[in-house]
């Protein structure tokens, strides 16, 4: 019995290991759709059918060189919630992605969010007086370059860094390796997804679509292993579901968002804050 157990164990990891590699042969031999939108920035696009996780998968990518004089800048309204296109327009912007988690009802981020030195949103803990997972992380907006930072533990972590800030997460890898993730049903299911990844010489926004049979949307560990993929440094979640939203001067809205339950470009959702790509 323990014998036929332990085969059943073996059969099972080496399953596994072989979806694994085939996932990771899968990504990087895609032919990806490119254009290129500006000096430096470039828009790809890929829908892996029924390929990747074994289901649909439809992903798009802004891949900023930032040696082009392109800013990544961030974008926030105080208390009004707006479309991530519209900050994209009102900021006279070549794109834009939604950013942090924030209030529904009530407007503003629920996670700190600095910007020109003032404190426009502070971090709203859990009841139990502790950060919210993402608000152990940071995006750093640096005189148009764009940084992830790791709360070190401290209380006030967020004043000894510089630059406008806004906390998101969780951090998906960091320095090199991977972070360690909960187990959480946040962290295990499938949703939309908005990411940034940061490579040697690239910055990367990224959107996977999800909650439609186009496209399912990852977890955070099939994520994980996407900036793995393509080859990030750093890497970080944002706020995703009905927010995940990439939006181009050029061509608006180009992913799916979800909101409004179909497979349009129609639906997205108001948010409070964005990463703008700016010249």
């Amino acid at each position: 019995m323990k014998k036929c157990f332990l085969l059943v164990f073996i059969t099972s990891l080496i399953s596994l290991s072989t979806f694994a590699q085939s996932d990771s042969i899968t990504f990087v031999k895609a032919k990806w759709e490119t254009q290129k939108l500006a000096p430096g920035l470039i828009f790809k696009h890929f829908k892996f059918e029924k390929c990747l996780f074994d289901t649909n998968e439809n992903i798009s990518i802004l891949e900023i060189n930032p040696n082009k004089k392109l800013k990544i800048a961030l974008g926030y309204e105080k208390q009004l919630l707006k479309k991530t296109s519209d900050f994209g327009k009102d900021g006279k912007a070549l794109a834009a992605i939604n950013g942090s988690f924030f209030d529904v009802k009530n407007g503003g981020s629920v996670d700190m969010l600095r910007f020109n030195g003032e404190v426009i949103s502070p971090n709203r803990l859990e009841k139990s007086g502790e950060r919210a997972r993402h608000q152990r992380s940071a995006l750093l907006f640096n005189k148009g370059k764009l940084s992830i930072a790791k709360w070190d533990g401290t209380a006030d972590w967020e004043s000894k860094l510089t630059g406008d800030l806004l906390n998101t997460g969780p951090l998906l890898i960091f320095n090199n390796a991977p972070e360690v993730l909960d187990t959480t049903l946040f962290t295990r299911a499938r949703h939309p997804r908005t990411a940034i990844a940061i490579t040697h010489n690239r910055v990367l926004l990224i959107t996977i679509d999800g909650r439609n049979a186009n496209s399912a949307g990852v977890n955070l560990h099939e994520l994980a292993k996407i900036l793995t993929w393509l080859k990030a440094s750093d890497g970080i979640n944002l706020d995703g579901g009905g927010s995940t939203t990439m939006w181009t001067q050029q061509n608006g809205v180009i992913n799916y968002p979800c909101d409004n339950k179909k497979w349009d470009h129609e639906g997205e959702r108001k948010v409070a804050n964005v990463v703008l790509i700016t010249q």
